[in-house]
């Protein structure tokens, strides 16, 4: 289980700034559902003075993604433009008094989402499309300059800590090899040396694990269903992983979809939040209402099935 702080808590059970601004003339847009985070910052700028004078945020993610937004919109309200560019992500951070080091990642998002906005108000170009050649990790959609510069800002020296603050490397693992690569590039300039982690004394690049294979479904839905219920959780899943975690499909029983969520999901205190998250991508797939539920709620004659 995360070790959240209480500001975080704070911020998830009662955000701040939640929902769009009326009269927004700033827009800004990161991350993507597929991804399993999208966080869009709409911001109310007085023409005159580039004084921020509303914000808001409307996210889909986990519990520290809902958090850092919140944060975000009140650090920067009553800021200039140029003085919220200057806000890090770790100042998001420090704001909810800490995130977990696998958390980082929602920080940086808010900084991107805050970079987008002023970029929108002021008519220039920002977008997080990756030039060709560009891309490291294909699972999140990380691009080397992204990396790179999260290694710059924050200070970074390890794969893991890469994963942490971006994602990149969470998923199959097989872009590990690459941010290795930069990392060496970017401590070479600094006068560092990288160093992989080691097995028997010897430096090497981190294992992969592979997956580990999902249980069967039992079939008491349509087949067509429950095709399209597992092709969801196969997308979500190295979201999940990223932080530790994943999602089992136990059953399906008409409109109630029963999962297991293991690792760190599991008692997880942001746990309805990525149930609910799952409901979502589904009831969108599947063209219908459907609830998920944790397999501890299944009838008791339904488990002895």
């Amino acid at each position: 289980m995360w070790d959240y702080s209480e500001k975080v808590k704070e911020h998830f059970f009662d955000p701040k700034n939640a929902g769009a601004v009326a009269d927004a003339n700033a827009v800004g847009d990161v991350g993507s559902i597929n991804c399993g985070d999208a966080l869009r910052l709409t911001l109310k700028v007085n023409p005159e003075t580039e004084i921020i004078e509303d914000a808001g945020f409307q996210t889909f993610g986990c519990g520290s993604a809902i958090a850092s937004s919140s944060a975000l919109t009140e650090i920067i309200k009553g800021k200039t433009l140029d003085e919220a560019l200057l806000v890090t992500n770790q100042d998001i951070a420090d704001y909810l008094d800490g995130l977990p080091p696998e958390k980082m990642h929602c920080s940086v998002m808010g900084r991107e989402a805050l970079q987008a906005a002023v970029a929108d108000y002021r008519g220039e170009e920002w977008k997080d499309d990756h030039e060709e050649g560009a891309l490291i990790c294909k699972c999140f959609a990380i691009d080397e300059i992204m990396v790179e510069e999260t290694i710059r800002a924050n200070n970074l020296h390890t794969v893991e800590e890469v994963t942490n603050y971006t994602k990149a490397g969470g998923g199959c693992s097989s872009c590990h090899e690459a941010i290795e690569g930069v990392l060496t590039r970017v401590l070479a300039e600094k006068g560092e040396s990288f160093m992989a982690p080691a097995i028997g004394g010897a430096p090497v690049a981190a294992p992969v694990v592979a997956a580990k294979p999902k249980p069967a479904a039992k079939a008491s839905g349509n087949l067509k269903r429950i095709r399209i219920i597992e092709m969801v959780l196969e997308s979500i899943r190295p979201n999940l992983q990223a932080d530790n975690g994943d999602v089992e499909l136990v059953d399906v029983d008409g409109k109630n979809i029963y999962v297991h969520l293991t690792g760190a999901c599991n008692g997880c205190q942001m746990a309805a939040m990525t149930l609910g998250g799952i409901q979502q991508r589904l009831i969108e797939e599947l063209g219908e209402f459907v609830k998920v539920l944790p397999d501890t709620e299944m009838p008791v004659a339904m488990e002895g099935a």
